[in-house]
This record gives structure tokens, sequence and C-alpha cells, in this order.
């Protein structure tokens, strides 16, 4: 797919009261240049993606999150919704199942989350990442979803290879069963803080509540994985969003406070609940 960057010139045109020859004074470009990148067949090279990307956000006009809100409104009049996946160098060819890792929460899947926020934070360090919009139907799919709880936390373990010796027991194969019965799952979206939280549960140095408590207290928001072909046909990708320097410091500098005020609410959980709950060997015992 390739950038809506004419769409998204005579957006900022009308939105910054702005010509187009006082735009490309302010790009430090021509205005034939400018012209040329607003031509059908224009593909402006990176840097300048970069440069106009980066002069709107920098301006006050976050153009992926104005057009994400336009979807939302316009997709929930059809009962969709729109959702988000950060790619670290693409989308080729159809959706697919298999292009994701085997071990992610999951296992395999095409995932998704609920906020361009979100979706951006995971991928804004990848230098040649981009966020895709995605209207999503769920009419007629089977559904399962998790919240910050024990069988989540079960879940995620299991498939990134972390129960392997407990992958028999009735709680492991319960939660996996449910997984792989639906269409697509919505569950919250883990991080790295979270999975040295689930490992901390695994290697017995917390209990299931601890962990439970301290992975909300790092909560990032839902996402969706759609699990099935069935379910990757709901799906429909309505644009791919470039995300500027200037934007990508702007989720660093999220990233960054979240991280500081994710680990110090989890060590205030951890001590609040500790000797409460039951550490892995007695939960799966």
């Amino acid at each position: 797919m390739e950038f809506r960057i004419q769409e998204d010139i005579a957006l900022v045109l009308e939105l910054l009261a702005l010509s187009k020859s006082g735009l490309a004074r302010q790009l430090g470009i021509s205005r034939p240049t400018l012209d040329h990148w607003m031509s059908e067949n224009a593909n402006p090279r990176q840097a300048a993606l970069d440069a106009f990307y980066g002069y709107a956000f920098s301006h006050d006009v976050p153009l992926n999150e104005i057009k994400a809100q336009l979807y939302k409104e316009e997709l929930e009049r059809t009962g969709a919704t729109v959702l988000f996946h950060g790619s670290k160098s693409g989308i080729q060819g159809p959706l697919s199942l298999t292009a994701s890792r085997p071990n992610n929460d999951f296992g395999q899947g095409f995932y998704c989350g609920e906020s361009l926020e979100q979706s951006a934070l995971f991928v804004t360090h990848f230098p040649n990442s981009s966020l895709f919009m995605v209207a999503f139907d769920p009419t007629g799919l089977s559904k399962e979803e998790f919240n910050v709880d024990r069988d989540w936390m079960l879940a995620v373990a299991s498939y990134r290879g972390r129960l392997r010796e407990y992958l028999e027991h009735p709680l492991v194969q319960d939660v996996r069963s449910r997984v792989e019965k639906a269409d697509y799952l919505i569950a919250p979206i883990a991080d790295n803080r979270m999975y040295e939280t689930i490992d901390l549960f695994i290697d017995g140095e917390i209990t299931d509540l601890q962990c439970q408590h301290s992975l909300s207290a790092t909560n990032l928001g839902k996402q969706y994985v759609f699990a099935t072909q069935r379910s990757l046909d709901h799906l429909r990708i309505l644009e791919q969003c470039f995300l500027s320097t200037a934007e990508r410091k702007h989720y660093e500098q999220v990233r960054q406070h979240g991280t500081a005020a994710g680990l110090a609410k989890a060590k205030v959980a951890r001590r609040q609940y500790r000797n409460q709950g039951l550490y892995i060997e007695e939960l799966l015992s």
C-alpha cells in the first residue's frame, strides 16, 4: 500500500489555512515539488514523507489520530470497528495467520490493538515500521475474551512456551481449549514488563494474586487476535499510516513515562499482596 499523501496535504492546507506556496516554503521545497507530491502518480521518498508528516504533527495536526477518529465514527454506524496493526516492515500480500511468530501471546495470528497509540508504542523503535488502520466486522464470528486474571496469565505463559511441564494440566488444557475454539480473541496487551512479571510467577517468585495485580497496574489496553482464516475475511485494511520522526519521539516519551509509572505501581502491588494467593507449584500441582 502507499501513503495517502495527496489527501493528507489537502487536509493540512485546510486545517492550517495555508496556500500551497506557503506550505512549500514551510517545508523548504519548491512549489513545483509540492505540486508533484500532490499528483496522482507521485511516490515521494522517505525523507520527503518524514518532512511533511513531521511538520503536520509538530503543528498540532496529528493526521493519524484525526483519521482514526473519523474512521471510528464512520464504522460505528455499520456495527464495525476500527483497529490498528503495527508492522515492522509493512504487509505484503493478503493478510495471513502465519506471518506472525508461533510463540506470540496466543500463538500465530493477526494481532491488532484497539487504539492507535497502543499499536504505535510497539513499533516506533523499528526504522521502517508503520501503522495500518483496519476495519473489523464481527458479525457471525465466535469470540473469546480475557481480562487480567489467572486464565489470561496461564494462556500467555502457555503459548509463549513457559508452561511446557504443565501443558497436560486441566487448567492449562481448559484455557487453551477456549482459545482454540474461537475465531478471534480480545485480551489485554502484554509488553516486556508484563512478560517479566509473568516469568516471576512461572519461576515461583510471586503468587498468582501478586502477579495479577502487578499486571493490572501496567495495563496497556486490549488487543484483538484473529486466529482463523474466517476471521481474517472479516478484516479490511483502510490505509497505511506514516510515522514521522516527530511522532515517533512523542510515542517514545509516552513509553518512557508509562514504563516508570507501571514499574512503580507493580512494586506496590507485589508488596500489598505479599503472601496472598497461590504459587505456580500449588496452583498446578
